[in-house]
């Protein structure tokens, strides 16, 4: 008798067997078929037995592989509710469309991308005319993120549908002129089209997760019931690469998102060659997406291999498909029948019977146009077994061709990627194999024609009768005509303005209880959505769990151990914020959805994301272009910033950059707040440009991005008069005068322009250059280096077309006639970036090089932006000027010890 405790892994030994013989029988009864049938057979048996537990509910680990097959076998496929043969011919169409207006585009030099589109057509067709849901039905309709590069497939639908003309193909990539297509999803620049931008690779995935998430949190916090709404990312096999494309996939299992579906076009191919040249990219994915809990689909083979499938009685067929690595496939695509037969079914003596019962143009069909992302059939049944599949996300793997039935010279080459246009010959093969009815006639001087079977044709009848049963057009964005939010009370923000007097405040904590009220507001309350990753008690946070609680779909099942305090940690399914976890990516994600709900959901949302700072922009850039592509609307917020305000967290992790990385993205209202009631009055405006009356002429869709700091510093009251300088980004403090030092009659004058927390040591180096030096030094805030520039750009810009406007920064600077010092927490881009529109004498001083662990006093020391070092950098100016003795200068290095 076997022993099966040799048999079985060691940790099997803790758990007691309570009938060793039965055991022993089973061990014995896979050996005697290993040694009669051969170890394939108890193998194929193993997973058989495996998949029937799993199907039965068994409680066993999940078999993470299954074979190279399709997963819905033919006979279980549904009939397609539908005409086959009208969409085979709309398809065609498509086809032809997509690659003509590359191709004419590439006379511009414009280039595009052929092969992506052509290996997923179907499995973009199959889905407009069955499954994806319109806007203009109940709901929100589906919300589609397109792969990137088959974005002419998309604008070849719509020209069949009437919603392009020619024109309108021949302006791809061509856009200066204000009426070209953007060369992929570009939302920002084709608003009424595009929802989601996508080809920033591994964007799409993590966003697509994070939107159907927040779709449930709508649905759960009874803002608006989107619990129709499916959610639908196409996907490069490539992209799955990226790791922001795997990110989140637990969270999507962990929370039962069965909104939602990837559909992976596993053309094996990424931009230079194989994915997984000695590999299986499919079974790669396969294994990572059922280990983190998903439902797969595979939708592999075509019909054509039903008959190969019936002749396999060994299991041989189904052994060679799952060690043949991909890029050998590859080659089959590209090879004749004689090197098939003899590289891929020589292998096997059972497949060298196999292939004598198979004709030269079998094996051609199978290994060269059969696959189960080419055929509608295979991908209706995989689309409708996602949606019927219950508790899980599901992914689609769907093997195509890539450069499919663009000919022999495009499909599976290493280099379709790059290859932007055919020849008419290749043309007048693929119009050939569609079967169009377009003559050589019409390709006039050698350009190839576009082409459409009319607007009362019987395609495009059917194309638009199905668009209208599922609710309208796809893809498609709507700008709702939503009402302007009504402005909180004015009380909310008036709070700061007598300043905190003896008691010291840190901005984070300003801008923490700015929206607990913002939060109480009877009418807009419920929709702000605030976002932290994992920091909440970091920054004061913990105070607004228990009042708004943390979503969680399944609530809170467990009594949190800290439910005899006030400030407990409550989670519900109606929790109002979301905590990610350590994942500023992932809140980003969640920021993005939030940020752009007014459209997707037409319900305006308010999120902001508070983190560290360092951890924003230095990390997640990307996604902050892909918010600003996404018309996003809403606040960030770089709380603990600054170089040297944080000092204990070290090299990498002292910001001194972030305000220059935001000023890069042309959607960012970049501010760097000194002052509590300064973060109010921002918040205030932003409040009212986004989601208020905002004024004519002026942009709505950007969003708002604020630094502020964890160093509790006493907080003054506000200034009258000072509400446009604070937005425009700059107005003046104090005067020496005011400020109540006392200077020489005649002394020397220097301007101290200050952001931040850099503003509290220029207040101190005021009065130190008044007593200690007789230098009288104004005061200004900088509330928005980036905003002056803007602001100054645009001044130069309409000069250019002959109108007189003057920078802001002149006029606020208008009638000094003494230096400028300007001074930062950040690096010195930050503030030089309006050194050139600064009509005074300019200099700056800020935090450049490589951050440091070590006390606040100490780190401002080392950058030289401490009082002392202002004050010696204030004296060196004056002194070029010959305003005081050059001997003052080495005088106070001397004294501060610098």
């Amino acid at each position: 008798m076997i022993d099966p405790v040799a048999k079985f892994p060691s940790e099997l030994d803790q758990l007691p067997d309570r009938d060793t013989e039965e055991t022993a029988e089973w061990a014995a009864s896979l050996d005697a078929v290993a040694k009669a049938a051969g170890p394939h057979r108890a193998a194929y048996l193993m997973r058989r037995t495996l998949q029937h537990a799993e199907g039965a509910g068994l409680a066993l680990p999940k078999l993470l592989e299954t074979d190279y097959v399709n997963t819905i076998p033919s006979s279980s496929e549904p009939v397609i509710d539908g005409d086959e043969e009208m969409e085979r011919r709309i398809t065609a169409w498509n086809r032809w469309n997509a690659a003509a207006m590359v191709t004419r585009g590439s006379k511009h030099g414009v280039g595009g991308h052929i092969a992506t589109f052509a290996s997923a057509a179907w499995l973009y067709e199959t889905g407009f005319n069955h499954f994806f849901r319109g806007k203009e039905g109940d709901g929100s309709g589906d919300q589609l993120y397109i792969q990137g590069h088959a974005s002419p497939g998309i604008y070849a639908r719509a020209f069949l549908d009437g919603r392009l003309t020619e024109a309108h193909l021949d302006k791809f990539r061509q856009e200066s002129a204000g009426d070209g297509l953007p060369s992929y999803p570009h939302p920002r620049r084709l608003p009424w089209l595009w929802e989601f931008p996508t080809v920033s690779m591994g964007l799409g995935p993590l966003s697509a997760i994070y939107q159907a998430r927040f779709n449930r949190y709508l649905t759960n916090r009874n803002i608006k019931d989107v619990s129709n709404s499916h959610v639908w990312a196409f996907l490069g096999d490539g992209e799955m690469d990226e790791p922001e494309s795997t990110a989140a996939l637990a969270l999507a299992s962990r929370e039962g998102l069965d909104n939602l579906t990837f559909v992976i076009n596993c053309n094996l191919q990424r931009l230079d060659g194989p994915v997984r040249a000695n590999f299986k990219i499919v079974q790669e994915l396969e294994a990572q997406f059922r280990g983190a809990g998903w439902n797969v689909v595979k939708s592999l083979w075509g019909g054509a291999w039903d008959e190969l499938f019936q002749l396999d009685t060994t299991g041989a067929l189904v052994r060679r498909l799952r060690e043949v690595p991909d890029a050998q496939v590859q080659t089959y695509q590209t090879r004749d029948a004689a090197y098939i037969r003899e590289d891929f079914f020589g292998k096997d003596p059972a497949l060298v019977e196999m292939a004598k019962l198979l004709s030269d143009d079998k094996i051609l069909e199978c290994f060269h146009l059969s696959r189960g992302g080419h055929e509608p059939r295979k991908v209706y049944a995989a689309y409708k077994a996602a949606l019927s599949h219950k508790g899980a996300p599901t992914v689609i793997l769907a093997q195509t061709v890539k450069g499919f039935t663009l000919g022999d010279g495009f499909a599976s080459k290493n280099a379709n990627h790059q290859m932007k246009k055919l020849t008419n010959d290749e043309f007048k093969n693929m119009r050939d194999l569609l079967e169009l009815p377009i003559s050589d006639a019409q390709f006039v001087d050698g350009v190839v024609p576009y082409s459409h079977p009319g607007a009362d044709s019987p395609e495009v009848r059917y194309l638009q009768e199905r668009r209208a049963a599922l609710g309208g057009p796809a893809p498609a964005r709507r700008s709702h005509a939503i009402e302007a939010l009504p402005a909180p009370a004015d009380k909310s923000f008036a709070a700061f303005d007598k300043g905190s007097g003896h008691q010291s405040m840190a901005t984070t904590m300003a801008f923490v209880r700015l929206m607990k009220d913002l939060i109480r507001d009877k009418t807009t309350g419920k929709r702000w959505v605030p976002i932290v990753p994992d920091e909440a008690r970091t920054f004061g946070m913990e105070s607004l769990f228990p009042s708004l609680g943390i979503y969680s779909p399944k609530g809170q099942t467990y009594e949190p151990v800290d439910r005899d305090q006030l400030m407990y940690y409550r989670e519900a399914k109606d929790g109002q914020i979301l905590n990610e976890g350590i994942t500023e990516a992932g809140s980003m994600a969640d920021f993005i959805a939030a940020s752009s709900a007014y459209a997707t959901h037409g319900e305006a949302m308010i999120p902001f994301y508070i983190f560290y700072s360092m951890f924003g922009w230095q990390r997640t850039a990307d996604q902050m272009w892909q918010l600003g592509d996404q018309l996003g609307r809403g606040f960030l917020v770089g709380a603990t910033a600054g170089r040297t305000t944080l000092t204990g967290e070290g090299l990498q992790h002292a910001d001194g950059h972030s305000p220059m990385i935001a000023a890069t993205n042309p959607a960012a209202m970049s501010y760097d707040p000194a002052f509590a009631y300064e973060v109010a009055a921002i918040v205030k405006d932003g409040l009212r440009r986004m989601y208020g009356e905002a004024a004519p002429g002026e942009d709505r869709d950007v969003f708002y991005y604020l630094t502020v700091y964890n160093e509790p510093m006493p907080q003054p009251a506000k200034p009258a008069g000072i509400d446009e300088g604070i937005v425009k980004g700059l107005y003046r403090f104090n005067t020496a005068e005011s400020a109540g030092v006392t200077v020489p009659v005649n002394a020397s004058r220097i301007q101290l322009l200050g952001s931040g927390t850099a503003i509290h040591w220029t207040l101190e180096a005021q009065k130190l250059l008044a007593e200690e030096w007789g230098v009288a030094a104004d005061v200004w805030s900088a509330t928005s280096w980036t905003e002056l520039r803007r602001d100054a750009l645009e001044a130069d810009a309409a000069l250019l077309r002959g109108e007189e406007r003057t920078p802001f920064i002149r006029t606020a600077l208008e009638g000094v006639d003494s230096p400028v010092l300007a001074v930062s927490d950040y690096m010195r881009q930050v503030p030089d970036q309006i050194a050139q529109w600064v009509e005074q004498d300019y200099s700056s001083l800020g935090a450049d090089g490589f951050g440091l662990s070590d006390t606040r006093e100490a780190a401002r020391r080392h950058f030289g932006v401490d009082a002392q070092s202002i004050v010696v950098a204030a004296l060196a100016q004056l002194a070029r000027r010959g305003e005081v003795p050059v001997t003052a200068v080495k005088e106070a290095r001397e004294r501060y010890g610098l």
